[in-house]
């Protein structure tokens, strides 16, 4: 199949439940090959984009294409070349964890796969692939799917939540496993609570709300939206940064301050600073949860104003 610029791209997407209006216009593009971080709270719209575009859901308007395919209308054929992993599993009961890899792997209409890729995820993800599927926790069942979803070679990896269960160390190992897809050219679309694994895995993220798109772009050109905390210590009073430009949340304890800065005034502040005789100085960019947190307060004041 040929690999067009975006392995994702959904157009002024609406789709309504009743008088319920789920995604208002939505728009986002996921670029072939890269990770894509698909944030915003309960309600937000993920889910319902999501079953969009695995063709589960009919969009009211707007255009959406999935590997080139219209996920509509191809969802037979579109279904060969991606997987999904929901952040409930919940398969066949009386068949073990082998055997329902082994049929979500043969669903796609290829072989069961690498035995030996099969086998490395096993030890990996530590499951038992004898046991039946109704005596696995809640971890163990989220652990059958990511083995059959990260056992298949395809070009398109929808996840939402797929970590759901895990615990920390398994947690790691997905994210290795993710990081070796994106060598290999994939795509991958993550929808996550956990913002650190957003952090550690994503090139770009889409932060939706009330099933719009409050922004989109790489983490770096987000965090140029927010404020770069720092943490200074100097030989002289730092009484007057409180009132420079751009600095905001000032808290001095004898010749240390913390506070944060616009990115716009962040060189002129610096500056300032050297005049104080640094000793030592912290900076550092706002984390994806400062960022995610920060455009959700912003939007809770206005929307209460």
């Amino acid at each position: 199949m040929t690999k067009n610029k975006y392995a994702i791209s959904i157009k002024d997407l609406v789709k309504t439940f009743g008088e319920t209006t789920a995604l208002d216009g939505l728009d986002l593009q996921a670029s072939t090959g890269e990770v894509h971080g698909l944030l915003g709270p309960n309600g937000a719209g993920k889910s319902t984009t999501i079953r969009v575009l695995l063709g589960l859901l009919r969009a009211d308007s707007g255009e959406v294409s999935v590997l080139s395919q219209d996920p509509w209308n191809d969802a037979v054929e579109l279904h060969k070349n991606l997987v999904y992993v929901p952040g409930e599993v919940n398969l066949w009961e009386n068949l073990t964890g082998g055997e329902i890899i082994d049929l979500l792997t043969d669903l796609r209409g290829t072989e069961s796969g690498n035995d030996k890729r099969r086998q490395e995820l096993l030890e990996k993800f530590k499951l038992d692939p004898t046991k039946k599927f109704s005596t696995y926790s809640k971890g163990n069942r989220q652990k059958v799917a990511l083995v059959a979803a990260l056992a298949s070679d395809v070009d398109l990896y929808i996840l939402d939540e797929p970590t759901s269960g895990l615990d920390p160390l398994l947690e790691i190992a997905f994210q290795d496993e993710i990081k070796k897809l994106k060598t290999q050219g994939k795509t991958i679309l993550l929808s996550s609570h956990i913002l650190a694994e957003v952090e550690a895995l994503c090139d770009t993220v889409t932060i939706i709300r009330d099933g719009k798109v409050v922004e989109s772009g790489s983490l770096d050109k987000l965090r140029h939206l927010t404020r770069t905390t720092v943490r200074v210590t100097t030989n002289k009073s730092l009484a007057g940064v409180k009132s420079l430009q751009g600095v905001h949340d000032f808290k001095l304890d004898g010749h240390t301050a913390g506070f944060e800065v616009q990115p716009d005034q962040l060189n002129s502040v610096i500056a300032e600073l050297t005049k104080l005789e640094i000793e030592s100085i912290i900076c550092h960019p706002p984390t994806i949860e400062e960022l995610f947190m920060g455009h959700y307060r912003g939007k809770t004041a206005n929307k209460n104003e």
